[in-house]
């Protein structure tokens, strides 16, 4: 039995007034993928962002209940956003590198947590960076960056171009680098919102088989669509519809033998 990372208890949120999430309750496991499915507007991806605040930035939006990290209420005024979503990082729906060098996206998540020494280095201000030495550097910031890029299983592909802007790759490439500026700090836990709805399949399965390898080290909550995805790479189900998380249990279990006749009905196509 893996032990519990995150466990919600009574999570509720309103946007509005009108309420988007019922009393959720749902103990996420370490070190394994968590799967969140069910139709548009069903509050998956909400549940998804209350567990690193990132409701916060929708103004309207309220949240009670409790989802404990370490022995602390993610959902409490005190807590520190800023830890939190250092420990609980995030990857969205589509891919989001910001307009700089692929070495400097993942280096900035490190410049974020305040390494001073990453003041000489990159858009920082360095004049130059030997980038065909990253990897033999004793630098512990080339070291974190080469680290993060090879277990995004993308290093083989921008190791001889980490000079060259984020946007000159692939769609897929982009959010593998996601996935690498948001692991370059060693968070706890790994949100994914729907991170392979505008990919090719192709791309799509480079995506699963990373995600399979992250979970060595990360604990992985993603949202998606695809019912396929969901059955292929997760350990654990929740299927949400209207603002309810109807049934959770392991994959095999919630695709194989649901308990509730809503569960068999969206798994089978019946609506979604």
């Amino acid at each position: 039995m893996k032990e519990v990372i995150v466990s919600a208890e009574n999570v509720n949120v309103w946007y509005n007034g009108l309420q988007a999430l019922k009393d959720i309750h749902m103990d996420i496991p370490q070190h394994g993928i968590t799967a969140l499915i069910g139709a548009s507007g069903s509050g998956k991806s909400t549940f998804l962002r209350c567990i690193n605040r990132m409701i916060d930035t929708v103004p309207t939006a309220r949240a009670s209940g409790v989802i404990r990290y370490k022995d602390e209420n993610v959902l409490s005024p005190e807590m520190d956003v800023i830890s939190l979503r250092r420990n609980v990082g995030m990857v969205f729906q589509n891919p989001t590198p910001f307009p700089k060098s692929i070495y400097d996206n993942v280096a900035y998540g490190l410049e974020l947590q305040g390494h001073k020494n990453m003041r000489h280095r990159g858009f920082f201000g360095r004049k130059k960076i030997d980038f065909e030495h990253v990897e033999e550097s004793s630098d512990p910031i080339d070291g974190a960056i080469v680290r993060s890029l090879k277990e995004a299983a993308l290093w083989d592909e921008v190791k001889h171009r980490l000079s060259g802007s984020a946007f000159g790759l692939s769609g897929g490439q982009q959010q593998r680098l996601c996935v690498a500026r948001a692991i370059a700090v060693r968070p706890d836990v790994l949100l994914l919102d729907e991170p392979c709805s505008e990919l090719d399949p192709i791309s799509t399965r480079k995506i699963e088989d990373l995600l399979l390898e992250l979970k060595k080290n990360y604990t992985i909550v993603i949202v998606t669509h695809n019912m396929h995805q969901a059955r292929r790479i997760s350990d654990e189900v929740g299927f949400f519809h209207l603002g309810e998380l109807v049934e959770f249990a392991p994959v095999k279990k919630l695709f194989n033998s649901p308990q509730k006749a809503l569960t068999k009905e969206y798994i089978e196509g019946s609506f979604g």
